[in-house]
C-alpha cells in the first residue's frame, strides 16, 4: 500500500518536486489587491455604467445622535467583502450547500456588479450631501442597474427611496420605527427617514419588522399605523410568520428594502451603536430576504448603520454585512422575472 505522504503528493501535484503545475489565474488572497465590493469593477462616471447591480456608498453618520462611526462602514465592509472572492476562479460566485445550487454565477462571470464608489460627502451640509446621494442613485437606476447602498446611518435611505420616481412598497427591517417628528428643526437624522419616506407621493404600503426597542415612542408608532404602515415586532414575526407577514405586498408591486443591522440581536452585531437585545437571528432574517427576493421585484435596497469603530478586532459585524448583502443579491437575481428583465430569460 502506498504511504499516506505518497498517495496525497499524488492528489497534490505541487507537493512533488517533480511537478510544475500551476493554479490557473490569481490565488486572489484576501489581504492582497486594490478593494472593492467583492472585487468587482469600478465605474465612478455614472453616465458610462453598464451593469446590472451597482453598489454605492454613502459614508455620511451626521444624522447619529450617539456614536459616530458608522461613515467608516463602506470601505471596512468592502474590505471584508472581498474574503467572499478569493481563491480562484469563481470570482464571488457562491455555493448553497442547504439549497444544493450555486449564486451569482452569470453575475461574476459577466462582470454585472460593478462597484461606483462612494457618495460625495459635503461635511456640516446634510442637505447637499442628500442631494448628491439621489443625484447618484437617480444616474443608477436610468441606467436601468439596481443600487446597493451601503451606508452610514440610517438617514442615508431617506435621499436613495427619494430618487425612484415609479410607485415602490418599502419593507424596512430595524428595532426602532425611524418616525421621530420634526422637533428643533430637525428633520435628516437616523430617527427620522420612515416619516419622512412615508411622505413621499410615490411610497405605497411600508412593513416595519423587527420593532422592538424601548425608545419607540408610542405616539410614532400611533402616526406610522394612522397612514396605514403594519409595524410587526420580533414575537409577532413569529408568531404570524415571515410569510404571513410580507405576503401583504401587492402582487407585482414593485420593493425597495431598508436594513438596519440592528434588526439582528445584540450578540450578533458588536459593531452597531443601536444595537438593541431580543433582536431576529440571522437565519431568521436571511429568511425574511428570501422570501422577498422570490415573491417579489426587488428595486433596490440599503443597509446602515455599520460602526467599525466599536467593533470586535475581528471586524464581525462589518463581515456579517458583506454576507447579508452578497447572499440577497445571489436571491434577487435568482428571481425567474429578474433574469427574463436583465438576461432576456423566459421568466417561466
Amino acid at each position: 500500500m502506498a504511504s499516506f505522504r505518497h498517495r496525497l503528493a499524488w492528489k497534490h501535484p505541487s507537493l512533488s518536486p517533480e511537478s510544475s503545475a500551476q493554479p490557473p489565474g490569481r490565488l486572489n488572497l484576501p489581504f492582497t489587491g486594490i478593494v472593492t465590493f467583492l472585487r468587482a469593477p469600478v465605474c465612478t462616471d455614472l453616465s458610462q455604467l453598464d451593469a446590472d447591480v451597482a453598489i454605492l456608498g454613502i459614508p455620511t453618520d451626521e444624522g447619529t445622535p450617539w456614536l459616530p462611526g458608522s461613515r467608516m462602514a463602506p470601505r471596512a465592509i468592502r474590505e471584508m467583502s472581498v474574503r467572499f472572492a478569493s481563491f480562484g476562479a469563481d470570482g464571488y460566485a457562491w455555493y448553497d450547500r442547504d439549497e444544493d445550487r450555486r449564486y451569482l454565477d452569470y453575475e461574476s462571470e459577466h462582470q454585472r456588479i460593478v462597484d461606483c464608489g462612494d457618495v460625495d460627502v459635503i461635511f456640516t451640509n446634510v442637505e447637499q450631501t442628500f442631494r448628491n446621494a439621489t443625484e447618484a442613485v437617480r444616474a443608477i437606476l436610468n441606467a436601468r442597474a439596481m443600487p446597493v447602498s451601503i451606508g452610514g446611518d440610517h438617514a442615508i435611505a431617506y435621499p436613495v427611496v427619494r430618487a425612484y420616481s415609479e410607485s415602490i412598497d418599502v419593507v424596512h427591517f430595524d428595532a426602532h420605527m425611524d418616525y421621530l417628528p420634526f422637533l428643533h428643526g430637525v428633520a435628516f437624522s437616523n430617527s427620522h427617514p420612515i416619516r419622512l419616506i412615508s411622505e413621499l407621493p410615490h411610497v405605497g404600503r411600508i412593513i416595519q419588522v423587527g420593532i422592538r426597542s424601548l425608545r419607540n415612542h408610542q405616539s410614532d408608532i400611533a402616526d406610522s399605523l394612522a397612514r396605514g404602515n403594519d409595524v410587526v415586532t420580533v414575537k409577532q414575526l413569529r408568531q404570524r410568520g415571515i410569510d404571513a407577514v410580507l405576503n401583504q405586498l401587492g402582487v407585482g408591486r414593485k420593493v425597495y428594502v431598508s436594513i438596519d443591522i440592528d434588526v439582528l440581536d445584540m450578540p450578533l452585531v458588536p459593531g452597531c451603536q443601536s444595537a438593541e437585545v431580543g433582536g431576529l437571528s440571522y437565519e431568521e432574517l436571511k429568511d425574511a430576504l428570501t422570501h422577498l427576493a422570490r415573491h417579489h421585484e426587488v428595486v433596490g435596497f440599503d443597509l446602515v448603520e455599520v460602526n467599525p469603530m466599536l467593533d470586535v478586532p475581528s471586524g464581525n459585524t462589518s463581515l456579517l454585512a458583506a454576507q447579508l448583502v452578497l447572499e440577497f443579491l445571489g436571491r434577487i437575481v435568482d428571481n425567474p422575472a429578474w433574469q427574463a428583465r436583465h438576461r432576456g430569460a423566459d421568466p417561466t
